[in-house]
């Protein structure tokens, strides 16, 4: 493998059918959702921010609504996945995870591929919304012991603030702040530009609404320089949605 290796992996989508073993509502605003079914033999998720397409359950003659959400947590010999739900103000994924019970029905399909990132930069920086926490927890789980990490996190208040365990060196900011993206960008951007740049390759990952995560990218490629092919910006929602595309 040669260094700082970013590797594209393809995988056929497969439909699974599933049903909720067991809930947990780990803040105000985030519910935790555990699933199974003995489809889950050969499910696999190689990256922390792999999306799955879920299939909320239709009425009869209806389309069954889709969102992409990140796999939390997967347990093939128990078969079992965990999926963290932020309970927006709206939505169909949301009514559904709110008053979602043991054995209701779920299905699911993916995920169709990963970006594979190589755990070998110096430092990492993970930059996130709400949206992005399950694949920023999976992240700091999977990084090696000791290599430093920053995370900044957008929060809508302090109860939304979750414990993320890792053996990283990690240090995480947590900036509360509404949903509007304009007051989220300038937040973040203004951490960002405090923050002391640490020397060495870093490996920058950015999850949010599509405009602050344009705008993030823009200020770590063009102001800081920063290689492009390190950095990762993706758009998890939009904000003339009723509810984040990805809401993990």
């Amino acid at each position: 493998m040669s260094l700082h290796e970013i590797t594209k992996v393809r995988k056929d989508v497969v439909r699974r059918s599933l049903r909720v073993r067991s809930t947990e509502l780990l803040t105000p605003r985030m519910r935790r959702i555990v699933f199974e079914s003995d489809e889950l033999e050969g499910f696999d998720s190689p990256s922390p921010d792999d999306h799955i397409k879920i299939f909320l359950p239709a009425n009869a003659g209806e389309t069954p609504v889709m969102r992409d959400f990140t796999p939390r947590q997967w347990d093939i010999p128990n078969r079992t996945l965990t999926l963290d739900f932020a309970l927006h103000e709206s939505g169909p994924a949301t009514e559904w995870a709110r008053t979602a019970k043991p054995g209701d029905p779920l299905g699911i399909g993916g995920p169709r591929g990963s970006t594979v990132v190589a755990d070998d930069f110096h430092w990492y920086l993970l930059v996130g919304d709400a949206s992005a926490l399950p694949s920023m927890a999976r992240r700091l789980e999977g990084l090696r012991e000791g290599v430093p990490v920053h995370v900044v996190a957008v929060v809508a208040d302090s109860a939304e603030q979750q414990s993320l365990a890792t053996r990283a060196a990690a240090t995480t900011e947590w900036i509360v702040c509404m949903d509007d993206p304009r007051q989220q960008a300038s937040a973040l951007r203004d951490a960002l530009a405090a923050w002391p740049f640490p020397e060495g390759d870093g490996f920058i990952w950015i999850s949010a609404e599509a405009s602050v995560a344009r705008d993030l990218y823009t200020f770590v490629v063009d102001t800081w320089q920063h290689p492009a092919a390190w950095v990762k910006a993706a758009a998890y929602w939009t904000h003339h949605d009723t509810e984040p595309e990805a809401a993990h």
